[in-house]
């Protein structure tokens, strides 16, 4: 089973995502900020999902932070915003993809099949 781990600091957009995605037979663990993420306190997933505007520490810095440690660089990260500059400040992150909100699932799903494929 694909596990999935979330950072965002929306409580209607966690549940809706977690509901979502497990319903779609994923595993999905939600972190309401990048706390757990930037000190490692996690159970390492197949592929990370960060909202860009986090509480505390910015979800860009959770790339970064995640795209230079040897045990997650090579995780893919996937970048939610609705920034309209979202690619190109993903990118710069070092993200492996971004969508801007607001998002269907279903390009949601797409790009995780994409990633874990």
């Amino acid at each position: 089973m694909i596990h999935i781990a979330i950072a965002e600091d929306n409580p209607g957009i966690q549940q809706a995502l977690q509901l979502c995605l497990e319903q779609s037979g994923f595993r999905v663990s939600i972190y309401g900020n990048g706390e757990h993420l930037i000190k490692d306190d996690l159970d390492l997933p197949d592929l990370f999902i960060l909202d860009k505007q986090l509480s505390g520490i910015n979800g860009l810095d959770i790339c970064r932070h995640l795209k230079l440690k040897a045990t997650t660089r090579n995780i893919p990260v996937i970048m939610l915003s609705a920034d309209p500059y979202i690619a190109g400040l993903a990118r710069t992150a070092g993200a492996d993809d971004y969508l801007e909100k607001p998002f269907t699932i279903q390009r949601l799903r797409e790009m995780i099949a994409k990633h874990t494929a």
